[in-house]
């Protein structure tokens, strides 16, 4: 299993050596390094831990110090960890052009929506005495014969959207930049520009 960590800069496309386009996520790495190895003796689970990114002295407590000058923590569990080690780098050039890879990251927060943008419901029509009610969901109790006239759990309504980690799988990597350091992945990739993206091949 390979990982590494890096931050969304943007989509654009690039085309192959047979001249064929493909639109891209431009991911920025960020310097990740190995910050402990947790074992089933000691921890109860395998994983490897490590901090990303860099951060100013005087911004870390003292609880985190012992682990760098990093911005941030991620935890990775696997079932073998013999080939990490505390101090280790993580290195663009683990990860190759054509190889597939899985992607999470937190989605775009959309603020409070109603049903029709966030669950996709038709809304009422547009005639017929209609007034004011496009967009409105309709009944949601029911009578004696549907949940005894109660609105059940999980009824689909308006509210909070957005703001999710989501995991899209087989997206397939089409340039390693180890200059720039920069990670073009096929497709699109969950979250806004600037996001933490956690990059994993297995």
């Amino acid at each position: 299993m390979k990982f590494i960590l890096g931050t969304k800069k943007g989509m654009t496309q690039v085309f192959d050596a047979d001249g064929v386009v493909h639109p891209v996520t431009v991911l920025v790495l960020q310097k990740t390094v190995v910050t402990q190895v947790k074992s089933k003796e000691t921890d109860g689970y395998t994983a490897v831990q490590v901090g990303y990114g860099e951060q100013k002295e005087f911004r870390i407590n003292k609880a985190q110090k012992p682990k760098g000058n990093v911005r941030g923590l991620k935890e990775f569990r696997m079932d073998d960890v013999s080939a990490f080690a505390v101090g280790n780098e993580v290195l663009a050039t683990d990860f190759k052009e054509g190889e597939k890879v899985q992607v999470s990251a937190i989605s775009k927060g959309k603020g409070f929506q109603g049903v029709v943008k966030r669950h996709g419901f038709a809304g009422g029509p547009r005639t017929h005495g209609q007034k004011h009610s496009e967009r409105e969901r309709g009944s949601s109790g029911g009578g004696p014969g549907r949940a005894g006239g109660r609105v059940v759990k999980g009824m689909k309504m308006a509210g909070r959207m957005g703001g999710d980690r989501i995991t899209v799988p087989n997206l397939t990597v089409i340039r390693v930049d180890v200059e720039k350091g920069e990670l073009l992945i096929e497709g699109a990739v969950p979250g806004r520009r600037g996001t933490l993206v956690e990059i994993v091949s297995k």
